[in-house]
């Protein structure tokens, strides 16, 4: 009963908020584009800095052994995003249509190898890889609020569903970045997401061998959300703008921390 009880509270909690997300960023703010950009980045950064890394730091762990395991993170995702610029260099220049662009002119040429070797192509797998490890330490951690009390599982569950939102929507456009499909992006996101029933299961089995992990868990989720917030998102904004444009960026990156800080204070506090 107790193992239902998990795996229908995680599949909710980590495919719900997604999807909740994906309503907000595709329907009410789908014309904003930009400003999402900025909202992106600051609720990646306020995940990491107000919500995954003070609850890591809250463990006995030592804080040189967390933030040498977030220095280690930053580095696997900047080797990770080189990878991945040069595997889709290699595919650019050794597939089916290179001979077709071989006699563009030499501006053009140019043109279209700055969107190959865009940023915002090469954060899907860093922000893809953050989230799973995220959603299995929330899954551990709903599993843990189950075997303590099941409503406890439940108001835990509702927390993460509401937690994640804000910062899926951040997910959510740094994946349509490296993919103009909305559904490739939604089921590339939902996946991650669907990642918290197996953390679920297994820390219902192993709940208190793996409670020792999770401040590592927390510490490398964050590393990609750092990662991808100053290496992706921020570069996109340094554009010479006009004082109200400047002024809206602004506005949105503190909306974005904004929301995060908000909702998991509320959950915080519930």
């Amino acid at each position: 009963m107790t193992l239902v009880a998990i795996l229908i509270a995680t599949l909710c909690a980590g495919i719900g908020s997604v999807w909740v997300a994906a309503v907000l960023s595709f329907g009410v703010l789908a014309r904003y584009t930009q400003h999402m950009l900025s909202l992106a980045a600051g609720a990646l950064l306020a995940t990491a800095f107000m919500h995954l890394l003070p609850e890591a730091f809250e463990s006995q762990v030592s804080p040189q052994e967390l933030f040498g395991t977030l220095l280690v993170g930053l580095v696997f995702f900047f080797l990770l995003d080189k990878a991945e610029l040069w595997h889709h260099g290699h595919e650019h220049h050794h597939g089916p249509q290179a001979d077709a662009h071989a006699g563009h002119a030499g501006h053009d040429h140019g043109h279209h190898h700055h969107d190959h070797g865009s940023p915002p192509r090469s954060g899907g797998w860093a922000v893809l890889t953050g989230d799973s490890v995220h959603a299995f330490g929330d899954g551990i951690l709903i599993a843990s609020a189950f075997m303590a009390d099941l409503q406890l599982g439940f108001v835990a569950a509702l927390a993460v569903l509401v937690h994640e939102v804000p910062h899926h929507m951040g997910d959510l456009v740094v994946l349509r970045g490296s993919s103009s499909n909305r559904r490739v992006a939604l089921l590339k996101v939902s996946l991650a997401g669907a990642v918290t029933a197996l953390g679920g299961m297994v820390g219902y089995g192993l709940v208190d061998l793996l409670h020792d992990w999770l401040p590592y868990f927390l510490v490398v989720a964050s590393s990609s959300f750092i990662y991808v917030a100053l290496a992706d998102l921020i570069p996109q904004l340094q554009t010479r703008l006009s004082a109200r444009a400047t002024a809206a960026q602004v506005a949105w990156l503190l909306i974005g921390m904004g929301l995060v800080m908000l909702v998991s204070h509320l959950a915080h506090g519930h």
